[in-house]
């Protein structure tokens, strides 16, 4: 028997995109439904990347959304860029003023969801979306299977599709659930999770002859640590011995702390852009519009971005019947996610060892990295990105 629900907005996808929309939808009073096919503990025991921009982490603090993003969190005012054996900080803070925060995906997803539940949020977890019908109308429906298997329907005056990379909506936004701008790399990142105190204060891009590392954090005493390797790698081919050695190889003049690897997992490259972010009363925001890779720190953030323009045109849209700024949704986003692709496509290509690169080719790129380094422009429009544009100008 198929149960059929109201709401002025459906959300697909408890991910950080449709969570905070939900969060600042409530706050203006617009009631909405979020719904996630896995379970809450998979939600926020799934270990994910967590650079934040400062004005992601402003968001988070001023809307109530997170309470613990800067006391649990980790303030860094910059990075180190490593080249031939030589690190060079790229001082965020005498740059540009800004900085970021370290804070996990998973601990932004529960701050969001604690937050949600104790406003009352109708969350439900394990129903499954399967597809969008009427986007072009007034009463768009998200069709859905519910946690124990039985038929869903949710009517809503808009629906969102906050559902990730294989997201469900795009199809009712693109025509076709692949249908967008589309680039795949020819690398990837072997990550590892260890038991060990930091092997810096900050974090380490390194290029080497033997390829990309990436020395990152997660706490005091559990580091994530990437290295270049073939989008074909299996991850189970390493000894523990061999991976630290790969590792340290990569960051020549870094001695690295290491312990016990629990975690091990090879990362693909993709960038995407949708072709469409807006058909009709459906939109895409998050992961569901686009992808980046993640060597620039963009992908929350990115999302966090989209949330911003489009809850202030659903406000319009819903409380005040005004239509001009969700038709200029997409028009306002593309321009800050291709910008945020540009700059992760360049720290991918300056950093990574393509694996056809000449002597020419390798030498070209150590060029790049000096002009970086060693001007104040150039290393301040690295800062200017990393750190993220202002969130004023999207809105």
């Amino acid at each position: 028997m198929t149960t059929t629900v109201r709401t002025r907005v459906a959300i697909i996808g408890a991910g950080p995109a449709g969570l905070l929309l939900s969060h600042l939808l409530a706050d203006a009073g617009i009631e909405s439904i979020v719904i996630d096919q896995r379970s809450r503990e998979e939600i926020e025991s799934t270990i994910r990347a967590g650079i934040l921009e400062q004005g992601t982490v402003e968001i988070l603090e001023s809307t109530g959304a997170s309470s613990r993003v800067r006391t649990a969190g980790s303030r860094h005012d910059g990075i180190e860029l490593r080249f031939a054996g030589e690190g060079h900080r790229i001082d965020f803070d005498a740059l540009v003023g800004r900085s970021v925060w370290l804070y996990p995906q998973h601990e932004v997803l529960k701050d969001l969801i604690a937050t949600r539940l104790a406003d009352g949020q109708d969350l439900r977890f394990g129903v499954t979306a399967e597809r969008v019908e009427d986007a072009a109308s007034d009463r768009p429906r998200v069709i859905a299977t519910d946690a124990g298997g039985s038929p869903l329907v949710i009517e809503a005056d808009f629906v969102v599709g906050a559902d990730g990379s294989r997201s469900v909506a795009r199809e009712a936004v693109t025509g076709s659930s692949t249908g967008g701008y589309f680039r795949e790399y020819p690398f990837a990142w072997f990550g590892i999770l260890c038991e060990a105190p930091p092997s810096a204060a900050e974090l380490i891009y390194s290029n080497s002859p033997d390829g990309f590392a990436l020395v990152s954090q997660r706490s005091a005493t559990v580091q994530r640590m990437y290295f270049q390797c073939d989008p074909e790698t299996d991850p189970t081919g390493y000894s523990e011995a061999e991976l630290w050695d790969a590792l340290q190889r990569r960051v020549p003049g870094t001695t690295l702390n290491e312990g016990p690897i629990f975690q091990r997992d090879v990362l693909r490259f993709r960038s995407f852009v949708a072709h469409q972010l807006l058909n009709g009363r459906v939109a895409l925001v998050g992961d569901a519009a686009h992808t980046v890779p993640p060597t620039g720190a963009k992908g929350m953030n990115l999302a966090v971005a989209d949330v911003l323009i489009l809850e202030r045109a659903l406000r319009a849209l819903l409380l005040d019947r005004d239509d001009r700024l969700l038709a200029a949704f997409p028009e306002t986003a593309l321009r800050r996610i291709w910008k945020a692709q540009h700059f992760s496509w360049w720290m991918t290509s300056m950093l990574h060892v393509a694996p056809d690169a000449s002597d020419f080719d390798r030498l070209r790129q150590l060029g790049e990295l000096r002009s970086v380094v060693e001007s104040e422009a150039g290393s301040t429009y690295l800062a200017e990105a990393y750190t993220g544009w202002p969130l004023d100008a999207t809105r």
